[in-house]
């Protein structure tokens, strides 16, 4: 037997089988988390991706558009829109920087800071969601840390 035969994937292997696929439990598992968030952002107004947004800013506020946008891994074509309708909602303003014109700093209204207060049991509500060990949960953030940093 060759070296390079006990390498290769056994015949019965099917590189296009949906169940071989990385990507499709990542996608249905990501598909089912949002989904199961909606009950929890109603009441505030938010849909996910505004939700992570505000998260994003909570932590760090007064921050250039293009710098939140790499944190959350969204492009500008997708962040504009959500960054108008979170400033319609009364949450964030969008200005631009005394230091350089071409960037636009976004920063938390008093309303945006106080809707943290209503935010802070949904991590809770979410845990009661998802029937699956804690140590498991963290174990499987810090694979997805490491797959989003090698990518």
């Amino acid at each position: 037997m060759r070296a390079q035969d006990s390498l290769e994937q056994p015949t019965s292997y099917d590189p296009l089988a949906l169940d071989n696929q990385l990507c499709f439990p990542l996608y249905a598992a990501s598909k089912e988390l949002t989904r199961r968030y909606k009950p929890f952002l109603d009441p505030l107004g938010l849909t996910y991706t505004q939700y992570v947004t505000m998260m994003a800013l909570w932590e760090q506020d007064n921050i250039p558009v293009k710098d939140l946008g790499k944190r959350l891994y969204l492009d500008s074509a997708t962040l504009t829109p959500l960054l108008k309708r979170l400033e319609a909602h009364g949450y964030v303003t969008r200005q631009r920087s005394k230091e350089d014109e071409r960037s636009v700093l976004i920063s938390l209204t008093p309303e945006g800071k106080q809707l943290r207060e209503r935010a802070l049991d949904v991590p809770r509500c979410m845990g009661g969601c998802i029937n699956i060990d804690p140590k498991d949960a963290l174990r499987l953030k810090q694979l997805l840390e490491k797959l989003l940093a090698a990518m």
